[in-house]
């Protein structure tokens, strides 16, 4: 979380549970049981600053936002075996060889994102999206939830999609993964860094989920410039496990 974002929750909590604690700490000193308020009183701290943090936290998603009220972009960019692992891929999914295009997310600083931000209508012809995001239940997806908060129109926006997309090189190390294989986020995150010297530190993320591989992130300005990510966090697991493509099926 950045430092402006620290210092407002921060804010936020103390404005929130202030009057409350005092309105406590009065009812404990004036208490003709002293004594056992003064020992409640402790808990009774703990219980209206976690109450206050919780309503301090910035919300992970604002439905029905307005187009084009964010702040950056977000490119998710999952590794293929983990590809059938997303929530909102088809029954028939099928898992890829190497990285493919979950999405281009309008992000804020703040950590939250729009979603869902209007009904336009998708793309005409989704299925040219289907080399880089094999699976048109997420294309469809992909538009309601994110590209509708992008101002930009299914065309335009599917075509920064994919911009974003190939502009990422893949380092050559996943080319040659054949087995199960075991690496922290940090060395993954180098080897992308070596690979792309136009992403500057802080651009990139690596996702992970019980301690899987599942995808790397990278951020971009709303010109398609990259930028480091705010609000946003890698993977903090000391190793994660990277999942080997399935075997090509053999030809006769």
């Amino acid at each position: 979380m950045a430092m402006s974002a620290v210092r407002n929750l921060l804010q936020c909590v103390i404005d929130s549970a202030g009057e409350h604690l005092l309105q406590s700490l009065d009812m404990t000193v004036d208490s003709n049981s002293y004594p056992e308020p003064m020992q409640r009183f402790p808990a009774r701290v703990a219980t209206l600053a976690f109450a206050a943090l919780a309503a301090c936290m910035p919300l992970r998603a604002q439905n029905k936002a307005e187009p084009g009220r964010f702040d950056f972009y977000l490119l998710d960019m999952p590794w293929g075996p983990e590809f059938c692992s997303i929530a909102d891929v088809s029954a028939h999914c099928t898992p890829q060889r190497s990285f493919v295009l979950h999405g281009l997310w309008p992000q804020n600083n703040d950590g939250s994102y729009p979603v869902f931000c209007s009904k336009e209508p998708g793309p005409s012809n989704p299925a040219e999206n289907l080399d880089i995001t094999p699976d048109l239940q997420l294309l469809a997806h992909e538009w309601s939830k994110h590209g509708t908060c992008s101002a930009k129109g299914p065309g335009p926006y599917f075509e920064m999609a994919r911009a974003a997309f190939i502009s990422i090189r893949v380092p050559p190390l996943f080319d040659r993964i054949t087995r199960k294989t075991t690496m922290s986020p940090g060395a993954i995150l180098d080897l992308f860094y070596k690979a792309n010297p136009q992403m500057p530190e802080g651009s990139l993320i690596v996702s992970c989920r019980e301690r899987h591989f599942t995808a790397v992130e990278a951020c971009f300005t709303t010109g398609l410039k990259p930028m480091p990510c705010l609000g946003l966090h890698s993977c903090a697991e000391p190793s994660v496990q990277i999942e080997p493509p399935a075997a090509a099926p053999q030809t006769n």
